[in-house]
């Protein structure tokens, strides 16, 4: 594992930032060099604590239903749902405060939406305590390949072109999901998208903050606010007893395995590397895939890095530095602890808020990241074709056995990029 601080390129920064400085050379064992800002509390700003409780409104509003229709779908008591939904926060807030402020990255984690999707049709065949012996394999399984170096050797095969190319598909959707909210709720959407250019003009730095403010009051006005909070009570651990079954494993365990790595652990990556970071994917994947297992017999089936969350936390919308953008996964992380320790009882809150609300500010949000993906992917020219692909195939949405369409457009895209540019016969290449 190299010793080298991962720092970002400070001339990566996404577009409609201001140049940062360049960075200060890291000490040999890792620690910030003298003279490098030293406190979390010196580099903590609004729009980074903002960036980081957006992430967890995104997540909490959409990727945990998934898995509260898996739990459904497996028959999990109350308590189990909690245990659940307590082990994927807790898991998710520990790694995004500790990897943050370990690699002074924006690191953002989440649980696998892939995997969760996978529960709700597979749990049911089998118990629970099969399933958690399955998770827990599965997070060994990711762990080994993390700390081996393995997935990271591959990543690193990638040209920049299609990682950015992935990076601005998998942020379509939610950049069109601002005008397809005016559809259905033109106040609360039409709210949202105009404080956000009126903020962006006069207060960049909070514009965020500005539009997701309009946005809950047209929501209000609009009587589409639907929170009701009964009582707050603290979750409760479960601790089941794992089971191994060669059917569990089969059914659940290696298409966890796939889909955790190709569809999550890999645009994760691939979303830090196109903001200019340098993670070090074996601490990343390793140090998740360990959180994995040990939180498993609790419920997590499996804890990853983030992709769209992690968007919204490394653009230019967190902080014009990209040194200091590392608050916001500590942000993050510190209201996923906070939700994760009342289990499913806070859930509610998210999802009272309407859907157009959250899909119109994640949108502002991420405008940002997806103008810088757009324009990594053209930068150079005999990569275009290749990164176009890319694009396509990650907007499209494509799913196969069980696998997103961030992977496949990672795919073809590096097959496009050997097929027009390492196979090529050099007369070929000089016309």
């Amino acid at each position: 594992m190299s010793s080298k601080t991962p720092t970002p390129h400070p001339d990566a920064a996404p577009p409609g930032s201001a140049p940062p400085e360049r960075a200060k050379p890291a000490a040999a064992d890792g620690s910030p060099a003298p003279g490098a800002r030293p406190g979390l509390f010196r580099d903590a700003s609004l729009s980074a604590v903002l960036a980081g409780f957006v992430a967890v409104v995104v997540s909490y509003s959409g990727p945990l239903v998934i898995v509260l229709a898996a739990a459904s779908a497996g028959h999990l008591n109350t308590a189990q749902t909690s245990s659940w939904v307590w082990a994927i926060s807790i898991g998710s807030g520990l790694t995004c405060i500790a990897l943050s402020l370990r690699t002074k990255m924006p690191v953002i984690t989440a649980w696998s939406t892939p995997g969760a999707a996978l529960l709700v049709t597979s749990l049911g065949a089998y118990s629970y305590a099969e399933a958690i012996g399955a998770f827990i394999v599965t997070g060994l399984v990711i762990t080994l390949v993390g700390l081996t170096g393995v997935f990271g050797r591959l990543m690193r095969q990638v040209p920049t072109a299609v990682v950015s190319a992935m990076l601005a598909g998998i942020l379509f959707s939610f950049g069109t999901g601002v005008f397809t909210s005016l559809k259905t709720a033109p106040l609360i959407a039409g709210s949202v998208l105009l404080a956000y250019l009126l903020a962006k003009r006069w207060l960049p730095r909070y514009a965020v903050l500005v539009a997701l403010a309009a946005g809950v009051a047209a929501s209000a006005v609009s009587s589409r606010l639907d929170i009701h909070l009964d009582r707050i009570e603290l979750a409760k651990p479960v601790l089941t007893t794992p089971e191994f079954s060669l059917a569990s494993l089969i059914g659940i365990a290696v298409p966890m395995i796939l889909a955790t790595l190709a569809s999550q652990n890999a645009p994760g990556m691939a979303v830090l590397t196109a903001s200019g970071y340098q993670p070090k994917d074996r601490l990343l994947i390793g140090s998740t895939g360990l959180v994995s297992t040990a939180l498993a017999p609790f419920g997590s089936h499996a804890i990853n890095l983030a992709a769209i969350t992690a968007a919204i936390c490394t653009g230019p919308e967190s902080h014009r530095d990209p040194r200091r953008r590392y608050v916001a996964g500590v942000s993050c992380g510190a209201f996923y602890l906070l939700i994760g320790a009342f289990g499913s009882t806070l859930v509610v809150l998210f999802a009272g808020l309407p859907k157009e609300l959250v899909a119109a500010v994640a949108g502002v949000a991420l405008l940002g990241a997806l103008a810088g993906g757009l324009t990594g992917a053209v930068k150079e020219e005999k990569d275009r074709e290749a990164a176009l692909i890319t694009f396509l195939a990650t907007a499209s949405g494509l799913t196969l056995f069980g696998i997103g369409s961030a992977f496949w457009g990672l795919l073809f895209g590096v097959i496009a990029h050997l097929v027009l540019t390492r196979f090529r016969k050099p007369t070929e290449a000089a016309k």
